[in-house]
């Protein structure tokens, strides 16, 4: 198979990595946690003007038709920079749903000023005690005269506290954990009734909780067909794996890449600790994960559209277990082979760990898609 990126992916890679590593140095990436939304709003429209918001999108909807290749290209350079901004909910989650599930009036409507930066969505999905199940739905809507009323609560919803719309997943009928009965609704984030608790996550990014008290919701704000939301929320899910695996491996790259130079000037014993073999040793186990890793988020990015729910769901399962483990180690030995100073705030290498530890928990952990893959008969099946 051939897994050279076409001339127009080369293009957007070295323009993505090019305004990174402009842009998003250490220094830089401490600023823009302290602005108001904990994220650079002018970097955001930049990436507007780049066409990187409308990516996935139709030309019609102000995109690019672009795929999880392209998806995969552009988290790939986020995770190197460890970037702050809400790629991830607004574009690959709230935008993922709206192009799969919305009508063609709900996708001219919002899809358009997503891609051009005037738009902030956020998925309110998980609850309390759902932990990764993604039917595991509690929050119920029930029928009203001029449409639906929402209650519940929703926790851990990233950039939810500055998200300017909604997209909300609750129960019209069937039990708590009940594949069918699963509705999304679309709700302006300061509509009465919603309440946000905003709050920092251990690796520098924004998520809230939010409550939802008789929250009023017209019928045509339903995405799709109320009580079948099931497979879209599933499928979403899966793209949103294959772009976090994308983005583990670009910071990865540079976890390896900022150890190898670590080694390279550090001295002790009046040499420089690089010329010790048992560390070289370290930094090759390193660079075999790193690729380990980059071999599986490539899987997971040629599976995110495929329409077999089975296969598409055992090759993001396989590729986010080999990708979390790589991670973690690659974490691991990073801190260890810098030593004190890669235990502090100060220094990036920490930063590094701690976006792989929190990437670990969303949408399921390592043991989670583990046991899911165990239980498909594994990646390829048996004859």
């Amino acid at each position: 198979m051939d897994f050279d990126l076409s001339e127009e992916q080369r293009m957007l890679q070295d323009s993505v990595r090019r305004l990174i590593a402009e842009r998003y140095d250490f220094a830089q990436r401490k600023k823009y946690m302290k602005e108001p939304d904990g994220f650079s709003r002018d970097l955001w429209h930049r990436y507007a003007e780049m066409g990187l918001l409308g990516l996935p999108f139709e030309e019609r909807y102000g995109g690019a038709n672009g795929g999880p290749i392209e998806s995969m290209i552009v988290m790939e350079a986020f995770g190197r920079g460890l970037t702050l901004e809400p790629y991830l909910a607004t574009v690959i989650l709230s935008g993922g749903l709206i192009r799969l599930a919305g009508s063609e009036a709900q996708c001219a409507e919002l899809l358009p000023r997503i891609a051009d930066g005037s738009l902030l969505a956020a998925w309110a999905h998980a609850e309390p005690q759902s932990r990764y199940d993604l039917c595991d739905v509690a929050c119920t809507a029930r029928r009203d005269a001029d449409g639906w009323i929402l209650d519940g609560t929703k926790s851990h919803v990233i950039h939810g506290d500055s998200a300017g719309k909604l997209i909300v997943s609750a129960r019209t009928g069937g039990e708590r954990r009940n594949r069918d009965g699963i509705a999304l609704f679309l709700v302006d984030a300061d509509a009465p009734g919603v309440q946000r608790r905003g709050y920092p996550t251990q690796d520098g990014l924004r998520a809230a909780q939010i409550k939802l008290s008789d929250v009023r919701v017209a019928s045509r704000d339903a995405l799709g067909e109320p009580g079948k939301a099931a497979p879209v929320i599933e499928r979403v899910a899966d793209g949103a794996l294959a772009a976090l695996a994308a983005e583990a491996v670009g910071a990865m790259a540079a976890a390896h890449e900022t150890t190898v130079e670590y080694l390279k000037t550090r001295k002790q014993f009046g040499v420089t600790i690089g010329s010790f073999q048992v560390l070289q040793h370290r930094a090759v186990d390193m660079l075999v994960e790193l690729e380990q890793a980059r071999s599986m988020a490539l899987l997971a990015a040629m599976m995110a559209d495929e329409p077999d729910a089975t296969e598409r769901r055992k090759a993001i399962s396989a590729a986010t277990v080999q990708v979390r483990n790589s991670g973690r180690s690659i974490g691991q030995q990073a801190v260890q082979l810098h030593g004190g100073i890669g235990m502090t705030l100060e220094y990036k290498i920490g930063h590094y760990f701690k976006r792989f530890t929190a990437m670990e928990t969303l949408f399921g952990d390592t043991d989670h898609h583990l046991a899911a893959l165990a239980a498909a008969g594994g990646l390829i099946a048996p004859a």
